[in-house]
């Protein structure tokens, strides 16, 4: 099946210029939507570009952004000033593609049903924690979530003495942004397979410097508030988890299994895997973990009608300025990328995400 890409950057409330992306079937609607939250230091082009062509390819249409400081995105590298932040900027992308699906669709005429379809999280590690809180941030809106080894508990472990954080938080206002976190090479821990391991080392979009301090507090209480509210967890989801995982604890993704309020929760641990279960295993061991993941989403992917959806609409006023479109290509199953036909891209000219009716030669719209 072939895969339309498309990629083109936003703005957000503070100015701040996000990249965002998208895997789509090229010639079908798609099953549903998934949205991606990638992890800590990561980024969605590169790094889970396979990610998207393997779910886009299984007939699902898959968008993903770059937190601000990550991949392409704008602002400083890898700086976390505010955990909420990023949080609000992916609702606030992932609810204007719902709204303004227009310049996604390859028949305008099936905008509204792609308003329809199922709507899924898809979070790795960090980004665990992150679709965590878009789901209690919108309980609703979301149908569900897939987990890839979520972030959403600090293992007693690793977990620092409560006299460090008190002095970390004593001088996190003053000196925010230096790198001054000590780490282990978390590249090295997370990727079994040495090729792949070696291909993400020389990624320059993703982030291998230590944690800045501010970014590292503010990881740490976002654990720590994602664990202290693990009951509330009421949306189907999807866990999984290598259990020879020495980045996150299996045992985290145990205690959410447990304590979630979720009626329809699926939690799956794979002997021997590490961290990086969907880029850093051997081929044999990615294709079993995207086949248990499009298996679940399949079950659960539907077309909504009118009646039958409770979700409350997205609200179009929250959204900013987006600047436009920069490039479309095709990607074959094998996960090659061709341009678009000229006559393709004329008929796309206005940004893609969020073009407005009536108003074709917008050169911006909202996020």
């Amino acid at each position: 099946m072939d895969v339309r890409y498309h990629e083109e950057f936003v703005r957000n409330p503070r100015g701040v210029q996000l990249f965002t992306c998208g895997w789509l079937p090229a010639s079908s609607s798609p099953k549903a939507l998934v949205f991606l939250c990638h992890g800590y230091g990561m980024e969605c082009s590169d790094f889970m570009r396979a990610c998207g062509i393997k779910l886009a390819t299984a007939g699902y249409g898959v968008l993903g952004i770059d937190y601000e400081g990550h991949g392409k995105s704008m602002g400083a590298r890898c700086y976390i000033q505010k955990f909420d932040n990023l949080v609000a900027d992916c609702d606030r992308f992932f609810k204007s593609i719902c709204v303004y699906m227009k310049h996604w669709v390859i028949s305008f005429a099936a905008m509204e049903d792609y308003r329809n379809k199922s709507r899924f999280l898809y979070g790795e590690s960090m980004g665990g924690a992150v679709a965590l809180l878009l789901h209690r941030k919108d309980p609703t809106f979301r149908d569900g979530a897939v987990l890839v080894e979520p972030m959403c508990k600090i293992s007693e472990k690793v977990k620092p003495h409560p006299v460090v954080i008190t002095l970390l938080t004593q001088v996190e206002d003053i000196i925010p942004k230096w790198k001054i976190v000590p780490t282990k090479d978390v590249i090295d821990s997370a990727f079994k397979d040495p090729v792949k391991r070696e291909k993400i080392r020389k990624n320059k979009l993703i982030y291998q410097d230590k944690p800045r301090l501010k970014t590292a507090l503010e990881m740490l209480r976002t654990s720590m508030d994602v664990e202290d509210s693990l009951s509330e967890v009421r949306m189907p989801f999807f866990i999984l988890h290598g259990e020879a995982d020495t980045v996150t604890n299996p045992d985290v993704s145990r205690a959410l299994y447990e304590r979630a309020a979720s009626t329809d929760k699926t939690i799956k641990l794979y002997p021997g895997m590490w961290h990086g279960l969907t880029a850093g295993e051997p081929d044999e061991n990615v294709e079993l973990v995207f086949s248990d993941i499009v298996a679940w989403l399949d079950e659960r992917s539907r077309h909504w009608k009118p009646q039958d959806q409770v979700r409350p609409p997205s609200e179009p006023e929250q959204l900013h300025q987006m600047a436009p479109t920069k490039i479309t290509r095709v990607a074959s199953s094998g996960g090659t990328e061709s341009p678009v036909p000229a006559h393709d891209r004329t008929q796309r000219r206005s940004s893609f995400l969020c073009g407005l009716g009536g108003r074709p030669n917008q050169q911006q719209c909202r996020m």
